[in-house]
């Protein structure tokens, strides 16, 4: 007979116990071993002063691979009580001046004096990397925006924010959706993420796709330039783009701020606030923003490029948007671990994406007219994020950091009132970084990373299947000082897969075009009748990029430094890059996966040939004037792309899948897409980056900027939508409580485009800014106002799938007040 469970003998239980204990022990001076924390300590303290011997307060003192940070007091005083009992290493950064490290051994950290140069370029340490990095520090090309700048260029869309950044530009879309361009790369190669991971939309699937994302609430929002893809794998093969806030806070520091904005362009109204406080313990945040725009007006386009139906505004580029988001952390002495919910709506108008619907009209005789029915996105996400931090002292790992986050993200595409595609996309991602102490000099760690994304469409225009895919990734990277030299290296290999259940291969009716413009008709040959039966089959696919780097930064002379990157990254294709079928009218064509081939018969079948990784090899060259009145950053990069996924005009057209009468404006059926396939060729990528800042005196500055990159196919040929050659330069006036700037941008006409693409003129853009600050009961009110395209001019953007019917905005103002306390 069986004894019951609650019936067990005392004796057997404590035997269990015993030997749990046993393990548990054995466990526990094992972590004690590893993770340990010791006593002992010593004191570090000293004045940061200037090249003049003048002290500067507010300075950050920080000892690399610890917790510890203080700030200097109004004599430019810092002091460490419990720094831990070692040679350490400082990190000092102060605003105006250059960043510094600053070696202490053992016991002699006592009333040091540390000096720091002057600069003329701000330098802002970037937080998307588990390395310290920033614009004059790193082997690899990264600008940080932030502070006043963030905010005088801040926009409603991604791309459209950072557009003034060097070997930045944007896919400008109507205003209402934009991602970034990085040296020519955009896409799938370019990611987007939000404190380091993901940000989990469906804005690298198509261009009138929004990325769900806010500058006016945001921090800073750094770039980094070139492959990424240590860091945040094969997505990041051109560079990454990270959104900062606190939404997960750090501190508990009180610090609030709210802006509100009326632009007159678009008749945009924004309101946005942010705010952090807490206790000894515990930190709480908050932010969230309102906004609302109208359809926006262009300026008279010139003679050669007037229409017979010219608008003074865009159609159909309004939109409204608002989010809340909720953060909260404990805080401990060795780190702090936070949560954090967000919850973003948006909804806004696809210029360009409308349909046609045949209407009767008594007072015509009951002919029929073709009326288009406007299309908008109402878009939804709801995401999560958990972040923690947690320092060790004297143990062989000095920290360890995780990130996870959960995304469910949501929009619908509505036709006439009705829903016409939904897009979704459920996300669920870690990161955890696991950094070592210095061995033999050497600092660096461990990343473990993994995703899995479901990603589906739904809809009449559900040119993508259904997908899961799924990553996992290790890698290693280590940095280490010689001297004057800093050299550091890494390595990361992932598995990624991807899984689609129901990839359709419909009959595609396409046809070609006589030079007249009129439907072009073939005899093959044969009278058999195309088979119109849509098959269905399942896809997996593996894949196993891997990806190696080394970089070296070389301070040869006080004040300069050279730094030099290699790195050979491998990307997977994305699932709309090997499955699309279907029209896509955000791009304004019909788009073929690279799944697919094309037969001499004109007809789609499945591709024999293998699907392979795509394979960047980058070298990158920089050089730095890092101190004194004027500051200098030059950068040239090659980018050899083995296997480079594009699509590819293949001069047929397909049906856009709704219903149209009559013609468009070039004589061809109003219901055609131009129908392009996805294939891979070699492909280079080469330019340049240069950026100058002059402090005039104390209270004039100004800057020159230039960046280039010529994109062109290994056998021939250039890739489509490349930004053209942009130079520019800024001034800028700053009192005490007054400042005004003055930004000329000069972009030169592109004529090297692919086939079916269009040159685009040049043009320029001057925009023009003031503000006031006002200091009100221990509060910073800052009065601003904002002039944009200053002279009018009529510009498309060579870069934007809609570039003729949706050209740049026309002179705006923007007015409005912030304010921090």
């Amino acid at each position: 007979m069986n004894i019951p469970a609650k019936h067990t003998s005392i004796k057997h239980r404590a035997t269990k116990h015993k030997a749990i204990n046993h393990v548990l022990t054995k466990v526990s001076l094992l972590i004690g071993l590893m993770f340990s924390t010791g006593s002992m300590a010593q004191t570090v303290s000293g004045t940061i002063i200037d090249n003049q011997g003048n002290k500067i307060s507010g300075a950050k003192v920080r000892i690399l691979d610890s917790k510890q940070q203080v700030t200097t007091n109004k004599n430019g005083d810092f002091h460490f009580a419990n720094a831990p009992d070692k040679s350490l290493e400082l990190h000092i950064t102060a605003s105006g001046y250059a960043h510094i490290n600053q070696h202490i051994a053992l016991n002699d950290g006592a009333n040091v004096a540390i000096s720091l140069a002057r600069s003329a370029i701000e330098v802002i340490d970037v937080k998307a990397t588990p390395f310290h990095a920033s614009v004059m520090e790193a082997s690899i090309p990264v600008s940080v925006l932030s502070g006043e700048k963030l905010r005088q260029q801040q926009a409603s869309t991604l791309g459209d924010t950072l557009e003034k950044q060097v070997g930045v530009h944007t896919n400008f879309h109507a205003g209402v959706a934009s991602t970034p361009i990085i040296r020519g790369l955009s896409g799938p190669r370019v990611m987007i993420t939000q404190n380091g991971l993901d940000v989990s939309d469906v804005s690298r699937v198509g261009p009138d796709h929004s990325v769900a994302t806010e500058a006016s609430t945001a921090t800073q929002i750094e770039v980094l330039r070139g492959p990424a893809t240590l860091f945040f794998g094969s997505g990041a093969i051109g560079g990454v783009v990270n959104v900062v806030d606190e939404r997960v806070p750090t501190n508990n520091t009180p610090f609030g701020e709210f802006i509100l904005e009326k632009n007159s362009v678009n008749n945009q109204k924004l309101a946005a606030f942010n705010v952090k406080n807490g206790t000894d313990s515990f930190a709480f945040y908050a932010d969230g923003f309102w906004r609302e725009s109208d359809d926006y007006r262009i300026p008279e386009p010139p003679k050669s490029a007037a229409s017979n139906e010219h608008h003074n505004k865009v159609e159909n580029s309004a939109e409204e948007s608002n989010s809340l988001t909720l953060g909260a952390s404990y805080l401990f002495d060795q780190g702090y671990v936070g949560l954090s919910a967000g919850k973003l709506k948006r909804e806004y108008g696809i210029p360009g994406h409308t349909h046609g619907e045949e209407e009767t009209h008594e007072d015509e005789h009951d002919h029929g007219e073709e009326a288009e029915q406007q299309v908008f996105a109402d878009l939804e996400q709801n995401r999560y994020q958990l972040i923690g931090e947690y320092n060790f002292d004297d143990s062989l790992f000095s920290a360890v950091n995780f990130k996870a986050s959960y995304t469910d993200y949501k929009h619908a595409e509505i036709e006439a009132g009705a829903v016409g595609t939904t897009f979704t996309n459920d996300t669920t991602e870690l990161k955890v970084d696991l950094l070592h102490h210095p061995i033999m000099n050497w600092r660096g760690g461990i990343s473990f990373h993994a995703k899995d994304t479901d990603v589906e469409a739904i809809g009449s225009e559900a040119f993508t299947p259904p997908s899961t895919q799924k990553m996992i990734a290790l890698a290693m990277m280590q940095e280490r000082h010689f001297d004057d030299v800093l050299v550091q290296f890494g390595a990361r290999i992932e598995r990624v897969t991807l899984d689609a259940k129901n990839v359709r291969l419909p009959h595609l009716e396409a046809h070609g075009h006589d030079e007249t413009g009129e439907m072009e008709t073939h005899d093959h040959g044969h009278e058999e009748e195309t088979s119109e039966l849509t098959r269905v089959f399942s896809v997996e696919q593996t894949f196993t990029p891997v990806t190696a780097s080394l970089g070296v930064v070389w301070d040869f002379t006080e004040g300069y430094n050279v730094g030099a990157s290699v790195s050979r990254s491998q990307r997977a294709p994305s699932a709309s890059e090997l499955l699309s079928f279907g029209p896509h009218i955000g791009t304004r064509s019909y788009e073929v996966g690279a799944l697919f081939a094309l037969n001499d018969h004109n007809e789609v079948t499945l591709n024999n040939q293998a699907i392979d990784l795509e394979t960047a090899n980058n070298i990158d060259i920089s050089f730095r004037k890092t101190q004194g009145d004027v500051a200098v950053i030059v950068n040239a990069f090659y980018n050899q792309v083995d296997n480079y996924y594009y699509q590819v005009a293949t001069g047929l057209f397909g049906s856009d899948g709704h219903d149209h009468h009559g013609h468009d404006h070039g004589g061809h059926s109003a219901g055609e897409l131009p129908v392009y396939i996805f294939k891979s060729q070699d492909a280079t990528l080469h330019g340049f980056e240069a950026q100058i800042n002059w402090n005039i005196n104390d209270e004039f500055s100004s800057s020159f900027f230039a960046d280039y990159v010529r994109a062109r196919l290994k056998n021939g040929g250039d890739l489509p939508r490349t930004p053209p050659l942009r130079f520019g330069t800024n001034f800028r006036y700053q009192l005490e409580s007054f400042s005004a700037h003055l930004d000329i941008t000069r972009y030169q006409e592109q004529d090297k485009v692919a086939n079916l693409e269009t040159s685009t003129s040049g043009y320029t853009l001057v925009d023009l800014g003031v503000s006031y600050q006002l200091p009100l009961l221990d509060h910073d009110i800052t009065f601003y106002a904002t002039a944009k395209n200053l002279t009018d001019e009529y510009a498309k953007v060579h870069s934007s799938f809609v570039k003729d019917i949706a050209p740049r905005q026309g002179r705006s103002l923007a007015v409005g007040l912030r304010a921090y306390f």
